[in-house]
């Protein structure tokens, strides 16, 4: 009889956000593939899971995906997790989830934390309709990429990091205009959370003035139509 694969959102910091549900999940499967196994080891730990952990992330889960479909095929329950926030949004998930479908293998998701919708609701920008792009190309197609993005008439979501954030403002100011309203937020759920709203300029400046850490979500207005 065939298995299952769960896809179990884990919190983005603050632990208390898992749900009861993926508590009780991640309690009663067979195996839980990690992003990173120390990560996701201080999670389990706190709400002392104890199940076999094995390593499923970018750099091996095409090597990986073959031999987790078979086990799953055979039986076994797993449950994927990454390191914070919901699998396969910008982290691994969607080659192993694609491969359960092809083989008629039952995948199912809890609802649970990701990032860009709390800096998205806190933004004050419209939230009706919104193009979530996940990270931006590091080097090729960035400039044209970022000229297409600023022609879309609603809400614009994107991963940033904080070593990149002062470089992609200044490169917002060029594209989109000084004055187009911005919000990033960085350490969501976190001690230390904090969102800047503003505009384009206002906010790079501020935060060319600051050494700000933790990974941030960037939401822009979309551009006025005409």
């Amino acid at each position: 009889m065939s298995g299952k694969l769960y896809i179990v959102p884990t919190p983005i910091g603050n632990l208390e956000d898992i749900t009861l549900r993926a508590l009780r999940v991640l309690k009663e499967v067979d195996l839980i593939l990690a992003e990173d196994t120390r990560t996701s080891g201080i999670l389990l730990k706190h709400y002392d899971i104890n199940k076999p952990l094995q390593s499923h992330h970018i750099h091996n889960e095409h090597i990986m995906t073959r031999g987790i479909i078979q086990r799953i095929s055979n039986g076994l329950i797993a449950a994927l997790i990454s390191d914070a926030g919901t699998p396969s949004i910008s982290d691994p998930g969607f080659l192993l989830v694609r491969a359960c479908i092809e083989e008629g293998l039952e995948v199912e998701c809890l609802p649970g934390p990701v990032s860009f919708i709390p800096a998205l609701v806190v933004s004050g920008l419209p939230t009706e309709r919104f193009h979530f792009e996940g990270f931006l190309p590091l080097k090729k197609g960035r400039k044209k990429r970022l000229e297409q993005l600023a022609a879309l008439e609603y809400t614009l979501v994107f991963f940033e990091s904080p070593h990149r954030i002062a470089k992609t403002l200044k490169e917002l100011v060029n594209i989109f205009g000084s004055e187009r309203k911005i919000s990033i937020s960085r350490e969501l759920t976190k001690l230390y959370e904090e969102t800047l709203r503003g505009e384009i300029g206002e906010i790079a400046e501020i935060v060319e003035q600051k050494k700000l850490k933790g990974e941030f979500v960037v939401v822009i207005e979309g551009v006025s139509k005409k």
